[in-house]
């Protein structure tokens, strides 16, 4: 391949097919491992890495190490016990040691001729035989004074028919051009990369591919070595200056502009028999100060469980319909957004204003009246799941919307809803709310493109909620407990979770468990509420268990979030180690809503792993929301944090988040000044690092 005309972008529009040995069927095979280009090539870093720069004697070999040894061939016979292998056996003046091989050609047999000269890599184990090589990387060495490796042997991630040779000659081919040409792309800003001493792209890769013989392997392991450094801060830079272009692009859009008052708003807040928190009235007015705006409202608002969030949306609602749009509100499952739609009908019917409901269970003639109040614009406001953009569904004059728990919905579904306000020629403002508070390094990352807002204040009379946690052994004394606070007038959940992962097994577990409750407790009135329940069957016993009919509710974990029963003072979670952190809290959050003393008691089966352990005595130990989030980010991770597995959101080639929060504040300015300065050049950083992925942020 010839150098002449290498561009810029030479590695990254420079196919794989390109470099020796890489024809059709070993590209496809390279595709898998997300090798296309040269750049791939690049990008595509060890996990671990071999010493191959110094040779050990065979008698100073220890059980267990992986080793580079040099022998004269003994022997070399084929053997036939269990199955058939090849032996040879080699020594070196300190010891001697077998080499075994189980796939071998007649070819290979004689390669082992007695005299020559065998220099090898691999795990030395003990046999009967004494010390024992299996299948060793092995060269027939011409001089036995033959130099070693200068640098370490890189082991990269691999596939099916792509071997550690294969990919080492690949990247060897690769840095060779790169050391030739110094063409690869320097993108991030030049000053600030020297101020803070960087090294450059190319010293960090080399290094990285092969470092030297003396480099410190444990910090290249766990990617804390300042060469891994200055790619993670690439990656992040990249990431962030993708949101911050989203943000741009839909700051550049055209929004409706809404009044900042309404007169339905103050009905509203007439109606009510409490008064809203300072910290609800700040967040109202950062709203309003948006919504005022001819471009889309992007904000997000964080509230610790109870905190409020629902009447905030509610009074942002108002200020749309006033103007004359409909507005529609998006939760994740079928009994929060219930509990939404019953609080917003309660809210706004008195005022004369029409409140549609959509799910995916709502079907036939109700749909189709649904849908035609969605329609014609008569429904001010609509409520549902994810079914409020599937694609028969047409809005009048969407102007905002409001989706809740939004972390919880993968990428692609709330990229629809926005789409079904463009459909009507307008974008629509953006509300997004969260009860799971987001730590601040997810928060500097994932929603970069949002303005946030917090709800830090917990309505007056709230009482904080006490944590147990009891082993399963006890379980009478928490049905004492049960009879206790039903006999004064209190009212309980139980929630059921099993170890298994299966909404059957689970909602048998809950049925078992009422079953059991109502025989111990016969004078108590037992509810039972899980996902197989009809909706109209969940939601009289929901309704049933906020009239006080019923004192007892067991349920599977669909009352995670949105129940609001302000007299139920204690909540039961069986198996609790077996949920993340913010769940637990959440569930925590459906009791301490009254004036009483609230118990949350945590219910585990012995064994507890150390995880486990570590989880409970967390949630024992604070009731902060941001707390817990961050140390379920610490235990969990970003991906399992923010529900993005299966979203394709956050994914990162060599970034790690936890490992990386330091270097989060200078990708921030980076980004801010290639947006600023050069955006071409922050394109192709974008380009590089995130393909096709920049899209998703577009919601």
């Amino acid at each position: 391949m010839t150098l002449s005309a290498v561009t810029p972008d030479f590695f990254s529009s420079t196919p794989v097919t390109q470099l020796k040995g890489v024809g059709a069927a070993q590209a496809e095979k390279l595709a898998r491992l997300g090798i296309r280009t040269l750049q791939d090539v690049l990008f595509h870093l060890p996990f671990r890495y071999q010493d191959r720069t110094r040779l050990v004697p065979i008698g100073a070999t220890r059980e267990g190490s992986e080793v580079l040894i040099q022998g004269r061939v003994l022997m070399a016979d084929v053997v036939i016990r269990k199955r058939r292998s090849l032996i040879c056996r080699i020594e070196d003046g300190t010891g001697q040691i077998h080499l075994r091989f189980f796939h071998f050609s007649t070819s290979q047999k004689n390669h082992f001729q007695p005299g020559a000269i065998v220099r090898c890599y691999g795990e030395v184990r003990l046999t009967g035989m004494g010390k024992e090589m299996a299948h060793p990387e092995y060269r027939i060495m011409e001089s036995a004074d033959a130099p070693v490796e200068a640098a370490l042997t890189a082991v990269y991630p691999a596939t099916e028919g792509i071997q550690q040779p294969t990919l080492r000659k690949l990247s060897d081919q690769v840095l060779k051009l790169l050391g030739k040409a110094q063409a690869v792309a320097e993108l991030l800003p030049v000053e600030a990369m020297h101020a803070a001493q960087w090294p450059s792209l190319v010293e960090a890769l080399h290094y990285v591919h092969r470092p030297p013989a003396d480099a410190p392997v444990q910090a290249l392991l766990d990617g804390s070595h300042r060469a891994q450094q200055r790619l993670s801060l690439e990656e992040l830079t990249a990431h962030h200056l993708s949101l911050l272009k989203l943000r741009q692009r839909a700051k550049a859009q055209t929004s409706v502009s809404l009044p900042s008052a309404s007169p339905l708003e103050q009905q509203l807040l007439q109606g009510l028999p409490f008064k809203p928190t300072a910290a609800q009235q700040r967040v109202h007015e950062e709203i309003c100060a948006d919504l005022v705006q001819n471009h889309p409202m992007l904000r997000l608002v964080q509230g610790d469980v109870g905190a409020g969030k629902t009447l905030v949306s509610a009074r942002a609602a108002l200020l749309a319909i006033a103007a004359g749009y409909q507005v529609a509100m998006m939760a994740p499952t079928e009994i929060l957004a219930e509990q939404h739609f019953h609080a917003f009908v309660e809210w706004f019917e008195p005022l004369g204003l029409r409140v549609a409901w959509l799910s995916g269970k709502l079907k036939g003639k109700k749909r189709n009246e649904q849908l035609a109040l969605i329609e014609s614009g008569t429904a001010h406001m609509v409520v549902g799941t994810h079914a409020l953009f599937q694609e028969e569904v047409n809005y009048r004059n969407l102007a905002l919307v409001i989706i809740d728990e939004q972390h919880r919905f993968g990428v692609h579904q709330r990229l629809a809803l926005k789409q079904k306000g463009e459909a009507t020629g307008v974008v629509p403002h953006q509300l997004i709310m969260t009860a799971t508070p987001i730590p601040r390094t997810l928060a500097m990352s994932a929603y970069a493109d949002l303005d946030t807002s917090i709800i830090d204040e917990l309505p007056p009379g709230r009482t904080p909620v006490k944590t147990v946690v009891v082993e399963s052994s006890r379980r009478h004394e928490v049905v004492a407990r049960v009879r206790n606070a039903c006999q004064e007038g209190r009212q309980v959940y139980w929630v059921c979770t099993l170890i298994e992962e299966s909404e059957v097994l689970e909602c048998q577990a809950a049925e078992d468990t009422a079953d059991q409750l109502k025989k111990f407790l016969p004078e108590v009135r037992v509810g039972l509420v899980h996902g197989r329940l009809k909706p109209a069957e969940k939601a009289d016993i929901m309704d049933q268990f906020k009239k006080a009919q019923i004192q007892v509710l067991v349920a599977t974990t669909v009352i995670e979030v949105g129940v609001n029963v302000p007299n139920a003072s204690v909540m039961i979670i069986e198996n609790p180690e077996r949920l993340g952190l913010a769940q637990l809290h959440q569930l925590r959050g459906r009791v301490g809503r009254g004036s009483t003393e609230s118990f949350c008691l945590l219910m585990y089966q012995k064994p507890l792993s150390k995880l486990g352990r570590e989880r409970l005595d967390i949630m024992r130990q604070t009731n902060d929301g941001f707390v817990i989030a961050e140390k379920d980010l610490h235990l969990r991770g970003p991906g399992e944090v923010l529900g993005t597995r299966q979203t394709g959101e956050m994914t990162f080639r060599i970034a790690n988040l936890l490992r990386d929060e330091g270097l989060l504040e200078d990708s921030k300015d980076m980004a801010q000044v290639l947006l600023e300065k050069d955006p071409a050049r922050g394109e192709r950083l974008i380009a590089r690092w995130l393909g096709n992925a920049a899209q998703y942020g577009e919601v």
